[in-house]
């Protein structure tokens, strides 16, 4: 039998269950407790009524919220961009490889190479609170380097997504078409045993929405859900397609029609806002507030990779989405953590309830509101994953 573990002298639990607390969606839980047994939440509820335990943590009267569900990331890649981001910010021309600059670094690196920066991030996200997250491929956009790229993923996560989509293959640039007949035929056949998603590039310059459809449909044919990056440079297909289709998500959502978000907020795609790639790319903001008042479900995520969005910060998005995209600080929690769980079709992380998997970060503050408040503060001083405290 598994020992258990009180976490007492919480000034203020997070549980996402509007069922206890405040009844709001956070279901606040004030001067709180929780109990751990395994790698489950067994309880919560106020400290005075908590049940004895083999172990007892005092978080010294800090916030406990549950760990960050990191549903949109692009973590396998070799290089960086420095170049290319310090001549944007610095008002300068140049020529930008973009995304086949990654491509070629992350096909000249071994795996070990690759491993080791995955790992690295994984860390780096770690501390700073993230205990779910999502990667994919994307930066070989061979057949072999995709699949070795998802092979590195699955060692270290279950929500691994092929996105050999990205973008046409250099090798195909002439020939897109052949670059479809690739990712839906061979390519696929050596991705979809490690994977559970596949994505697509569905943007003028990659993908169009019959191209989009063409791979979506061959994915989910051999048991991968999708998800898509949709209407994130400009009005497009993607977000009907999604909806259309039953995908997880639909990722950036910025330019949007009002049919667009009509159709996010009849559906169940969830609508996951990338506001690090809006503030590495001074790219117009999505309009969260649209989408949560039609009564859409949003997600936050960092997007991390090395072109567009180079951030592991889950807190770092709050602050943006709350200070930019129109969420209230309550918003941009949930959507960082139940939201992302939503993106990922998981009802097991992204809240701290009985049965929920004991994930969960410790805020050297009073209140969640810090996250937005005290932008950039490392505020985040233990996480818990699957009930073992690893920060």
């Amino acid at each position: 039998m598994s020992s258990s573990t009180v976490i007492t002298g919480i000034t203020t639990l997070v549980t996402n269950d509007p069922s206890v607390g405040d009844r709001s969606p956070l279901g606040l839980i004030r001067d709180a407790a929780l109990v751990i047994e395994g790698d489950r939440v067994v309880w919560t509820g106020e400290a005075g009524t908590a049940p004895a335990t083999d172990n007892r943590v005092d978080a010294g009267g800090r916030t406990v919220i549950p760990g960050f569900v990191d549903s949109h990331s692009h973590l396998v890649f070799a290089g960086d961009r420095t170049e290319e981001f310090n001549a944007r910010m610095s008002g300068r021309s140049y020529t930008a490889g973009g995304i086949r600059t990654t491509v070629a670094a992350t096909r000249a690196a071994g795996d070990a190479e690759l491993e080791a920066n995955l790992v690295r991030h994984l860390a780096e996200a770690l501390r700073q609170g993230t205990t779910t997250f999502e990667t994919k491929s994307g930066y070989g956009l061979t057949v072999e380097d995709e699949a070795r790229a998802l092979r590195i993923a699955a060692r270290h996560t279950d929500e691994v997504t092929f996105l050999g989509a990205h973008i046409v293959s250099p090798e195909y640039a002439d020939d897109p078409a052949a670059y479809v007949d690739l990712v839906t035929g061979p390519m696929l056949d050596a991705c979809a045993p490690h994977a559970r998603w596949i994505d697509v590039f569905c943007e003028k310059g990659a993908f169009d929405g019959d191209q989009a459809r063409a791979i979506l449909t061959a994915g989910r044919a051999r048991g991968l859900h999708p998800r898509i990056h949709a209407n994130q440079l400009g009005h497009g297909p993607g977000v009907q397609l999604a909806v259309e289709l039953d995908a997880a998500s639909a990722d950036h959502c910025t330019h949007l029609t009002d049919a667009d978000v009509d159709a996010l907020a009849s559906g169940r795609t969830v609508a996951t806002l990338l506001p690090g790639a809006e503030f590495s790319t001074r790219a117009e903001w999505p309009d969260a507030r649209r989408l949560l008042d039609a009564g859409a479900t949003v997600a936050l995520s960092t997007d991390c990779n090395p072109g567009s969005s180079y951030t592991s910060s889950m807190p770092f998005c709050i602050a943006l989405a709350v200070r930019d995209m129109g969420m209230t600080p309550d918003e941009a929690l949930w959507s960082a953590t139940a939201g992302g769980a939503a993106a990922l079709r998981r009802t097991d992380v992204g809240r701290l309830a009985p049965g929920a998997r004991a994930d969960l970060a410790l805020l050297d503050a009073p209140s969640h509101v810090h996250l937005a408040y005290r932008p950039g503060v490392p505020l985040v001083t233990g996480v818990w994953r699957r009930g073992t405290r690893e920060v």
